[in-house]
């Protein structure tokens, strides 16, 4: 059983192995230094200085400092032979992690340790979550001070809340780091253990996690079902109805009535939800109109009066919004800002080192005494007594399973301080993110919103005698209440009843009539719709399905989203999410083989088992034992119940089809009516008609899914191949073939399936064309790269082919050619002496840009698109982002620029890193107090297993109750939520 941990931070002294720990007490240090605080950040470690003083040193670990193996290359050479290696988790020994010390974190982890050899005490003060504890046990384990530990926790860097959390530290939450190291290994276990499946069935290089590919899933789904969707048209009749003696109302009564018919001969009228999405048939006992129907009921009904015959006044009331949850500001900011998840994350935890925000991933809607205070005190200030109830509102509501920070997010500070009043101390992206934050968190203490809502009913009947019926519906405000503060944006593509007013402070004011009151017909004006597939997801979307499922954390969405946009699965088409011919290969293999994998209800009840362990209550050694080898099937599902992970793996490898799964049968035909097929291969999607033996042609990389009509088929069919085959490489026997890529024509090698060897490519000379290029040509194109010698500070040069020209390449300085043919000629001396001479810039003008889209609404510049070395990409004047997958010059829009160079400005500057050669990694596994021999001491040269505590000192006294659990030396990112293990490949 793992340790397990109360609520107050009492350890049981049993280790995972169950074998019992003495308590140790750690040394007071004798040289009476200053406390030592240890943050994650260097940001956040200059703020709280600020507020501690001279009296105190504060130093940032800047993120994790240790991990587990990234790849072999990490793995210890004592450990290289072991057949658990490559997980870097020793499976047969308890789950024990093997960690490494980052070797872009060994000279900080240096530093920290001379520091606390200094130290009166140690204070950590990482995040109070999963991630942050566990960052502090690895600290505690790594830099093993002997002076007292204290473990300090705030939700936001003011003075008021250091002062309060240096008071009144608590001990480390063991639990938490359990759970932490629960997630890690899970994580691990499935990415290792499931992406290799990919590589060998679908493509190299892809990869498998808990919660990316059941995001991915999603979209898949939703892909489909646009797929499989058959549109339907269907008439609408909308009248306009004059409402006598209304000449002179009050002022803004409108005197005319706008209805919708919805019955002819007490039969609805079919509406868009009527249809059914696969055949476009209608379903159930409606009438259907079409335009002729629609055109002559509407002259059927010209001139005709209509009664009144219902008039329903109902009270409205609309309670304000609870505070922002990571995941409702990462939607919202989705919505009204256009950002993506990672960036409204990156932007928030800039607003929270800083202290202007509380922390930031929390799933809590909670308010503190003292931040409802500041939100009443200052929507009475701004807005009035009225705007203010009588009652403080209390949400306390909390997804299952919570356990990030323990309050909502909203700003800093026992007083709030406006927007205006802190503009001048941020940037852009920062004062609207505040904004919005400031905003919401103001009115959910403010009053509700009243009205009413009327809706009316309208009788009629045609010359022909068919009874008909009109409806209307509106709604006043009377008082806005916290609508004067904040109105949240709703979802794009959120579908709209008819009894739907849209956003929760529009209105329609509908004239006054009474039951029995006679109408004239003034207008009547028939419409026509065609149905719509259901809406891709976006981001918010997304994050908001996942939340509904009970799938990931709030800390976790931000990195899902990137993920599977970075690993190839989704891109954007605008905001939407569109999966590609990959993805859906990859859910397929899934779904057929391992399909509790990517259950919903699977993935949901795992979260809820580590939240589990999380609290204690459950053993993280039984869980991944049952996980990974099988069990009862009490917990981890269905997984455990097939025989764990590994024999699931170990039995449908072999089972898979690879064909079956890379294609994708499409409901479109070829121009015969032939089956057509996407099949995804070697290099990249193609589609296929009329069987194994029938036409084939790649499939652009920016072609959506549900856009492969028959009519689409037909043309890309049709399109003459620019693909011709010019001979056999000699060198390899492959075919040498040129073809038209994205980036224009080139010649490459046409590998076997199923061969080892690498195609070789090379991009076409500006002066040659693809009709005219010769075998031999094109086998001089792929000797490039050609190295033309070794400069005598002993970096290579080499003569490159580049997407705009020929230019010469030392080491990270590169040099323009003048001419391509100069790239089989250059010699050593000729190309050292190019280099010799400086870098010129600006040598020639700037070329005109591609297209001009206008201000961007944060630094107020002109928005321009142009063409760069790289491709094309959007500038302000100030930032320069790339146009990514799906983006075109030709349609891209002025929201979709800005939302680009916004994503690109909230991202910090890249910085270079020397690379540390065969840096000597400190090693170690856990173990516990039973496997050490009493007096035995690690020596100098060997890394030795030691016990390390769990819990820090208590306030009082440096006596210490550890839990015992094996040391080594971790490698690791920056702090960052592991929830989707990558392997190497």
């Amino acid at each position: 059983m793992p340790t397990k941990t109360a609520k107050n931070g009492q350890t049981a002294a049993t280790t995972a192995g169950g074998t019992s720990t003495p308590a140790r007490r750690r040394a007071a240090a004798a040289g009476g230094g200053r406390p030592l605080v240890i943050v994650e950040s260097p940001t956040k470690a200059g703020k709280i200085a600020g507020y501690l003083g001279n009296g105190y040193v504060v130093e940032a670990s800047v993120g994790h400092i240790r991990d587990l193996p990234r790849n072999a290359a990490d793995v210890p050479a004592e450990h290289k032979g072991a057949p658990w290696a490559r997980l870097g988790v020793d499976v047969d020994n308890a789950f024990e992690p093997l960690y490494v010390i980052s070797p872009d974190r060994k000279q900080q982890v240096s530093r920290l340790k001379q520091l606390v050899k200094d130290a009166s005490e140690v204070y950590l003060a990482t995040d109070e979550d999963r991630e942050g504890e566990a960052i502090a046990w690895h600290l505690v384990d790594t830099l093993k001070p002997r002076v007292p530990v204290r473990r300090m926790v705030f939700h936001e860097i003011t003075p008021e809340a250091i002062a309060r959390a240096v008071a009144n530290p608590r001990e480390l939450d063991t639990a938490l780091v359990d759970a932490q190291e629960t997630r890690r290994i899970l994580d691990r276990l499935y990415g290792y253990e499931v992406s290799p499946v990919l590589w060998k069935k679908v493509l190299p290089r892809l990869s498998a996690g808990r919660v990316q590919s059941v995001a991915t899933r999603i979209v898949v789904e939703r892909e489909r079902e646009r797929m499989a969707f058959t549109a339907a048209d269907y008439w609408s009749l909308d009248g306009v109805f004059a409402v006598p003696g209304r000449a002179g109302a009050d002022a803004g009564e409108p005197t005319t009535l706008r209805a919708r018919l919805v019955s002819v001969d007490d039969s609805r009228v079919a509406t868009g939800r009527d249809f059914d999405p696969a055949t476009g048939q209608v379903t159930g006992d409606v009438v259907h109109l079409d335009e002729a129907g629609a055109r002559g009921l509407a002259a059927r009904l010209e001139g005709r009066q209509v009664t009144v015959s219902r008039v329903d006044e109902k009270p409205y009331r609309r309670r304000p919004y609870a505070p922002f949850t990571t995941s409702t500001l990462q939607m919202e900011a989705g919505r009204k800002l256009g950002w993506s998840s990672a960036q409204v994350m990156r932007v928030a935890q800039r607003l929270y080192e800083n202290g202007h925000i509380t922390y930031m991933r929390t799933d809590s809607t909670n308010l503190s005494n003292e931040a409802i205070n500041a939100a009443r005190t200052q929507a009475r200030e701004l807005y009035g007594d009225a705007y203010v109830p009588a009652e403080a509102r209390r949400y306390s509501k909390k997804a299952k399973g919570a356990q990030e920070a323990h309050e909502a997010i909203r700003p800093a500070g026992d007083s709030f301080r406006t927007p205006g009043q802190l503009a001048g101390q941020l940037a852009r992206d920062e004062f609207r993110l505040y904004e919005l934050i400031w905003q919401r968190t103001v009115a959910s203490q403010m009053a509700d919103a009243v009205g009413q809502t009327v809706s009316i009913r309208l009788a009629g009947r045609s010359t022909t005698d068919e009874r008909v019926e009109f409806t209307a519906s509106g709604r006043t405000i009377t008082f806005p209440g916290f609508l004067r503060a904040y109105v949240e944006s709703r979802d794009e593509g959120a579908a709209t009843g008819d009894d739907e007013h849209g956003s929760d402070d529009a209105e329609r004011r509908l004239p006054r009539v009474e039951r029995g009151q006679q109408l004239d017909t003034q207008s009547l004006e028939p419409k026509g719709h065609t149905t719509t597939p259901p809406s891709r997801y976006t981001e918010p979307s997304l994050v908001a399905r996942l939340e509904e499922l009970g799938i990931g954390r709030p800390s976790t969405y931000a990195s899902i989203m990137q993920t599977i946009q970075d690993r190839g699965y989704v891109w954007k088409k605008g905001s939407a999410l569109v999966p590609s011919f990959t993805a859906f290969a990859v859910v397929n293999l899934l779904e057929q083989h391992f399909a509790a994998l990517v259950d919903y209800d699977f993935t949901a009840s795992l979260e809820n088992e580590l939240d589990e362990i999380a609290a204690g209550e459950l053993g993280r050694v039984d869980w991944l034992t049952e996980f990974y080898f099988g069990g009862e099937g009490r917990h981890a599902g269905g997984i455990a119940a097939s025989g764990g992970l590994k024999q699931v793996i170990g039995q449908q490898l072999e089972e898979i089809d690879a064909r079956g799964v890379n294609s994708i049968p499409l409901r479109a035909t070829g121009p015969a009516g032939e089956p057509v097929v996407v099949r995804v291969g070697r290099y990249g999607p193609y589609l296929q008609a009329g069987g194994e033996d029938g036409p084939r042609v790649s499939l652009p990389e920016d072609l959506p899914p549900d856009e492969l009509t028959s009519e689409k088929v037909a043309e890309l069919l049709a399109a003459p191949s620019s693909d011709r085959q010019l001979g056999t490489d000699p060198e390899s026997g492959h075919p040498v073939v040129v073809k038209a890529g994205r980036y224009g024509p080139y010649v490459t090698t046409v590998v076997p399936e199923g061969s080892k060897d690498s195609p070789r490519t090379a991009s076409l000379f500006a002066s040659m064309s693809p009709e005219t290029v010769t075998l031999e040509q094109a086998l001089q194109l792929l000797t490039l790269p050609r190295t033309v010698g070794t400069a005598p500070d002993g970096e290579e040069i080499q003569a490159l082919n580049g997407r705009y020209g020929p230019y010469l390449k030392k080491g990270s300085d590169s040099r323009s050619l003048e001419d391509e043919q100069r790239l089989f000629t250059v010699t050593l001396d000729e190309a050292l002496a190019v280099f010799a001479q400086p870098k010129q810039r600006g040598r020639r003008a700037a070329a005109a840009p591609l297209k001009e889209l206008g201000p961007d609404p944060v630094t107020q510049g002109q928005i321009t698109v142009r063409e760069g070395r790289f491709g094309p990409y959007v500038t302000d004047g100030e930032t320069n982002a790339s146009l990514r997958k799906g983006d075109d010059v030709e349609t891209i829009s002025l929201d979709r620029a800005a939302e680009l160079l916004a994503d690109r400005r909230s991202r910090p500057a890249a910085t270079k890193k020397k690379a540390a050669r065969k840096a000597t990694k400190s090693t170690a596994t856990k173990s516990t107090a039973a496997k050490k021999t009493a007096g035995t001491k690690a020596t100098a040269k060997k890394a030795a297993k030691t016990t390390a505590a769990k819990t820090t000192a208590a306030k009082t006294t440096a006596a210490k109750t550890t839990a015992a659990k094996k040391t080594a030396a971790k490698k690791t990112a920056e702090k960052a939520t592991a929830s989707d293990a990558v392997p190497a490949s």
